[in-house]
């Protein structure tokens, strides 16, 4: 996502433009650093090789964690770990890939984030103004011969990968190329390139400037000279803005006079979302990187909200990877989650306009704090609309908006009703997905919503895999739907339809005990 007001053709040109120091500008560049102000800057661009890197490759490994999916407000985010991180950067054209190989065993941490088990690979890239993923996945298996045994895989031998077609990432460009900025080159480069100030601070110099009058850097040059620090920061659904910190050690001098750090540490929403060990770094390799046609063409699809009368005055809302639910009341209307975005939620309130007209949305339930399920809450507080969550999630809340008011909260149970329809939101004791996790149930209609704790697959009979896996052998009992099925068991809840929050159709309570082994 990007910052309001700032067109995105306007900050890929600056990124382009500030990443690319022609050698013929090298003189100017020494002599502003001559000037007061740009000698740590200087110093630092000497020491890291600044003028002469164009590209860098290094390779690593270490975790990433998934952000915003922490098992509570306030908890790290939770860790997957980096089997192999490889990096490519062209600070000329500003462009990049980053290839990840990823693993995670049958139980995954708790909290939140894209479900896989065994190996996940992806490549991530970004080349000015577009940003694309390549999945890499196993060939689905040969059919067995007639008579023959199905072939099964050695043990531990790895699968062949088969690249995936590009996937346009419409709202990732100007983050990536923060990323290329946030690096200790990228960030000199870029200082030198937006007339940067200085000051003397504890530790060493912090040299700070902004680009497009919107991106703000501020970073830490120690006494050796080495970027220590870097911090900005991105635009946020939930928080707004949120803090990006990137921490630096244990350079080494590598080829070509360039001295790279093989310790990285970045922090986002103030826990770790990236660490690194690296071990190898390769200065002005070739790193050409094309945009796909296919992704020069692509336009952003608009957002879709399909509309579905599942009972009397219950309308699920789908079209899209994140789902709602509206329920009309005597005068007013309660919606069930608010996910992903303002866009998202501003289509969803039109539709909900159109199937129940005359009626405010007074209340939207919030099933958890997830950024993914939390991401359109703001769109319904600034019309008025009353957020109700647990009481876990409330000080998140409350801060994220300065809107206190804007929030109620529950601990075990909580009804909303008008005299006639009555809406139970229970909390899932227990979840490993997260520990102020709703549930809302519909007694008259037998009706469950849920978010997350499980997601049914597009037909009874298909457990649910994810296109970037490598499948363990034999499936493992998903643990959230089982504890989904054992907190509506011990709630005795007559359930005879499942509105989950993800997911292609209605489920039943048959669908949900097959996937908790039940």
């Amino acid at each position: 996502m990007r910052r309001p007001g700032v067109p995105a053709a306007a900050v890929i040109l600056t990124a382009t433009v500030l990443l690319t120091i022609p050698s013929s500008a090298q003189r100017v560049e020494t002599q502003r650093a001559a000037a007061p102000g740009f000698g740590p800057i200087q110093a630092a661009a000497e020491l890291l090789g600044v003028s002469t890197l164009k590209t860098v490759r290094f390779t690593g490994l270490g975790a990433n964690f998934s952000v915003g999916q922490s098992p509570s407000p306030g908890e790290p985010w939770p860790r997957v770990t980096i089997k192999t991180y490889d990096a490519a950067i062209n600070y000329e054209t500003a462009s990049m890939r980053v290839e990840l190989v990823r693993e995670q065993g049958a139980i995954p941490p708790r909290g939140g984030g894209v479900p896989f088990t065994g190996e996940q690979r992806v490549i991530e890239f970004v080349n000015g103004a577009h940003a694309w993923n390549v999945a890499l996945v196993p060939p689905p298996p040969p059919p067995p011969a007639a008579g023959a045994a199905p072939v099964v895989a050695a043990a531990g031998a790895r699968p062949r990968l088969i690249e995936q077609a590009p996937e346009p990432q419409f709202a990732s460009a100007a983050e990536r190329l923060q990323q290329i900025w946030l690096t200790p080159h990228g960030f000199v480069k870029a200082a030198m390139a937006n007339s940067a100030t200085t000051r003397r601070v504890a530790g060493g110099t912090e040299v700070a400037f902004t680009v497009s009058g919107a991106y703000k850097f501020t970073g830490i040059v120690n006494p050796r000279n080495q970027v220590e620090r870097v911090q900005t920061s991105v635009a946020n659904a939930v928080l707004g803005e949120m803090p990006v910190e990137v921490l630096y050690s244990d350079y080494e001098r590598v080829d070509g006079g360039v001295s790279f750090p093989m310790r990285i540490i970045q922090k986002q929403g103030g826990h770790p979302s990236l660490e690194l060990w690296i071990h190898a770094v390769q200065p002005n390799v070739p790193v050409d990187i094309a945009t796909p046609e296919t992704v020069r063409n692509a336009t952003a699809p608009p957002v879709r909200v399909e509309i579905q009368r599942i009972a009397d005055g219950v309308h699920y809302l789908t079209g899209g990877s994140h789902h709602s639910v509206a329920i009309e009341m005597r005068d007013h209307v309660v919606v069930v989650e608010a996910p992903l975005d303002q866009e998202r939620s501003l289509a969803v309130i039109a539709r909900v306009n159109e199937a129940i007209p005359g009626k405010p949305i007074r209340f939207v339930v919030n099933t958890h704090h997830h950024f993914d399920h939390a991401g359109g809450l703001r769109a319904y507080a600034d019309r008025g609309a009353t957020i109700v969550t647990h009481q876990i999630n409330r000080g998140f809340y409350e801060k994220a908006w300065a809107k206190p008011s804007a929030v109620q909260s529950f601990t075990d149970k909580h009804i909303l009703t008008d005299g006639t329809r009555s809406i139970e939101v229970h909390r899932i004791a227990n979840s490993p997905h997260h520990d102020g996790f709703a549930m809302i149930y519909l007694p008259a209609e037998k009706i469950l919503i849920e978010a997350d704790a499980y997601t049914p697959p597009p037909a009874p009979s298909e457990a649910p895999t994810t296109a970037l896996t490598v499948p363990p052998q034999g499936p493992p009992v998903n643990q959230t739907a089982l504890n989904l099925y054992e907190n509506i068991r011990r709630l005795k809840l007559d359930v005879s339809q499942i509105a989950a929050l993800h997911g292609p159709r209605l489920a039943t309570m048959e669908d949900l005990a097959r996937a908790a082994g039940r």
